[in-house]
């Protein structure tokens, strides 16, 4: 596919999303994180765009740029209104878009595209779903650092980072044991990230830190 059209798919995809993030935000009752979690949920799977369809590594790069200066700018200018809105000291959006474009560059360098991907999926989907989870159904509370977290949504972050660590090893070197173990470690560290990060650098701490997990153990197992 050219270049163009590789583009072209990515941009509607990024735009359906912030679109749908904007109509919740300005015409329902959707709280700001789902409003947030609408776009971090949403636009994460690019990174999927980016490795099935071959992105080269400089437009992933400099797409990473400028959403993290447009985010930078949101925290100042109602950009993206009720996005960042979320009640708290946070440059959790700015570390979003930093660590896409720090694993692009990480891991097209080195042609395993698919780590990449397993961060930002395991960031994307693992803590996009333990927060709605641990908010909407957190019982049972727990405090780190002064930040308090629930079991039920630490329990969904392992949960879902397994198993999005499990079917993206899976695609890429079958169903072995050290797909599993690699899963269990991945989902673990991430879970671990989240629980213990400060004003939103699980944004950054999580993706980063899976990805170098599942990479370094499957060199070494």
């Amino acid at each position: 596919m050219p270049l163009w059209q590789q583009i072209i798919v990515v941009g509607t995809w990024i735009g359906a999303i912030l679109l749908i993030a904007l109509i919740a935000n300005r015409y329902t009752n959707a709280s700001s994180e789902i409003t947030r979690k609408i776009v971090h949920i949403g636009t994460g799977n690019i990174i999927l765009f980016a490795w099935w369809l071959d992105i080269p590594a400089s437009v992933g790069i400099g797409a990473s740029i400028v959403a993290s200066i447009v985010t930078l700018l949101s925290y100042r200018f109602p950009l993206l209104p009720g996005i960042n809105s979320v009640g708290r000291q946070s440059l959790g959006t700015f570390f979003y878009a930093v660590s896409i474009g720090v694993l692009v560059a990480w891991f097209w360098s080195v042609e395993q595209p698919q780590y990449a991907a397993l961060g930002i999926l395991v960031m994307t989907w693992g803590d996009g779903l333990a927060a709605l989870i641990g908010q909407r159904f957190g019982k049972h509370r727990y405090k780190i650092w002064g930040i308090q977290k629930s079991w039920e949504g630490s329990l969904t972050m392992a949960v879902v980072s397994y198993i999005v660590s499990s079917l993206i090893l899976l695609s890429v070197q079958g169903n072995i044991w050290q797909t599993w173990l690699i899963s269990l470690v991945i989902a673990l560290v991430a879970t671990s990230l989240e629980a213990f990060s400060k004003f939103g650098i699980d944004n950054l701490t999580v993706p980063l830190g899976s990805a170098a997990v599942g990479f370094a153990l499957s060199q070494l197992l």
